[in-house]
Protein backbone atom coordinates (compact mmCIF):
# COMPACT_ATOMS: atom_id res chain seq x y z
CA UNK A 1 0.00 0.00 0.00
CA UNK A 2 2.81 2.43 0.87
CA UNK A 3 4.49 1.72 -2.48
CA UNK A 4 1.31 2.68 -4.36
CA UNK A 5 1.02 5.95 -2.39
CA UNK A 6 4.68 6.74 -3.02
CA UNK A 7 4.29 6.21 -6.78
CA UNK A 8 1.09 8.25 -6.75
CA UNK A 9 2.82 11.16 -4.96
CA UNK A 10 5.71 11.07 -7.44
CA UNK A 11 3.23 11.10 -10.30
CA UNK A 12 1.48 14.14 -8.81
CA UNK A 13 4.81 15.92 -8.42
CA UNK A 14 5.72 15.27 -12.05
CA UNK A 15 2.29 16.44 -13.23
CA UNK A 16 2.59 19.60 -11.11
CA UNK A 17 6.06 20.29 -12.50
CA UNK A 18 4.90 19.83 -16.09
CA UNK A 19 1.87 22.05 -15.45
CA UNK A 20 4.05 24.80 -14.01
CA UNK A 21 6.43 24.57 -16.99
CA UNK A 22 3.53 24.84 -19.44
CA UNK A 23 2.08 27.82 -17.57
CA UNK A 24 5.52 29.46 -17.53
CA UNK A 25 5.95 29.02 -21.29
CA UNK A 26 2.45 30.42 -21.93
CA UNK A 27 3.13 33.48 -19.72
CA UNK A 28 6.49 34.00 -21.43
CA UNK A 29 4.87 33.81 -24.89
CA UNK A 30 2.10 36.23 -23.87
CA UNK A 31 4.70 38.66 -22.52
CA UNK A 32 6.72 38.45 -25.74
CA UNK A 33 3.77 39.07 -28.05
CA UNK A 34 2.35 41.83 -25.85
CA UNK A 35 5.70 43.62 -25.88
CA UNK A 36 5.94 43.30 -29.67
CA UNK A 37 2.40 44.65 -30.08
CA UNK A 38 3.04 47.64 -27.81
CA UNK A 39 6.33 48.42 -29.59
CA UNK A 40 4.69 48.40 -33.01
CA UNK A 41 1.82 50.54 -31.70
CA UNK A 42 4.24 53.09 -30.20
CA UNK A 43 6.26 53.17 -33.42
CA UNK A 44 3.07 53.92 -35.35
CA UNK A 45 2.34 56.83 -33.03
CA UNK A 46 5.82 58.28 -33.49
CA UNK A 47 5.71 57.90 -37.27
CA UNK A 48 2.36 59.69 -37.51
CA UNK A 49 3.66 62.89 -35.92
CA UNK A 50 4.44 65.40 -38.63
CA UNK A 51 4.80 68.74 -36.88
CA UNK A 52 7.28 67.87 -34.14
CA UNK A 53 10.41 65.83 -34.72
CA UNK A 54 13.49 65.24 -32.54
CA UNK A 55 16.55 65.81 -34.71
CA UNK A 56 19.28 65.09 -32.16
CA UNK A 57 19.65 64.47 -28.42
CA UNK A 58 22.79 65.01 -26.34
CA UNK A 59 22.94 63.70 -22.76
CA UNK A 60 24.65 66.08 -20.34
CA UNK A 61 24.09 64.25 -17.05
CA UNK A 62 21.82 61.52 -15.74
CA UNK A 63 18.63 63.52 -16.19
CA UNK A 64 19.67 66.55 -18.26
CA UNK A 65 19.63 66.67 -22.05
CA UNK A 66 19.99 69.14 -24.89
CA UNK A 67 17.79 68.45 -27.91
CA UNK A 68 17.46 69.93 -31.36
CA UNK A 69 13.84 69.63 -32.43
CA UNK A 70 11.92 70.67 -35.50
CA UNK A 71 8.59 72.25 -34.60
CA UNK A 72 6.68 73.11 -37.74
CA UNK A 73 9.28 74.82 -39.93
CA UNK A 74 11.49 76.07 -37.06
CA UNK A 75 14.49 74.36 -35.52
CA UNK A 76 14.77 74.87 -31.77
CA UNK A 77 17.42 73.94 -29.22
CA UNK A 78 15.87 73.02 -25.88
CA UNK A 79 17.30 72.05 -22.52
CA UNK A 80 15.49 69.27 -20.71
CA UNK A 81 15.88 68.80 -16.96
CA UNK A 82 14.12 66.66 -14.42
CA UNK A 83 11.15 69.00 -14.06
CA UNK A 84 11.75 71.71 -16.66
CA UNK A 85 12.10 72.30 -20.38
CA UNK A 86 13.83 75.50 -21.45
CA UNK A 87 14.14 76.92 -24.94
CA UNK A 88 17.78 77.84 -25.46
CA UNK A 89 17.84 79.22 -29.01
CA UNK A 90 16.42 78.97 -32.49
CA UNK A 91 18.57 77.66 -35.36
CA UNK A 92 18.32 78.09 -39.09
CA UNK A 93 18.41 75.03 -41.30
CA UNK A 94 21.86 76.04 -42.57
CA UNK A 95 23.31 75.85 -39.04
CA UNK A 96 22.37 72.18 -38.63
CA UNK A 97 24.54 69.37 -39.95
CA UNK A 98 22.23 66.54 -40.93
CA UNK A 99 23.54 62.98 -40.82
CA UNK A 100 21.93 60.62 -43.29
CA UNK A 101 20.26 57.67 -41.68
CA UNK A 102 21.40 54.36 -43.10
CA UNK A 103 18.29 52.59 -41.88
CA UNK A 104 17.72 50.71 -38.70
CA UNK A 105 19.95 47.80 -37.87
CA UNK A 106 17.97 44.73 -36.97
CA UNK A 107 20.12 42.57 -34.74
CA UNK A 108 18.71 39.49 -33.20
CA UNK A 109 19.84 38.13 -29.87
CA UNK A 110 22.07 35.50 -31.50
CA UNK A 111 24.04 38.21 -33.35
CA UNK A 112 24.56 40.16 -30.14
CA UNK A 113 25.60 37.01 -28.26
CA UNK A 114 28.10 36.06 -31.00
CA UNK A 115 29.57 39.57 -30.93
CA UNK A 116 29.92 39.43 -27.13
CA UNK A 117 31.62 36.03 -27.35
CA UNK A 118 34.10 37.29 -29.95
CA UNK A 119 34.93 40.32 -27.77
CA UNK A 120 35.47 38.03 -24.76
CA UNK A 121 37.82 35.77 -26.78
CA UNK A 122 39.94 38.79 -27.80
CA UNK A 123 40.65 39.61 -24.13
Amino acid sequence: MNVVLSISRRGNSVVQLLTMLIVFVIVLALTYFTTRFIASYQKGLVDNRRNIKVIETFKLTTNKYIQIIKAGEKYLVIGIGKDTITMLTELSEEEIQFVEETGSVNLNFQDILDKAKSLKRKK
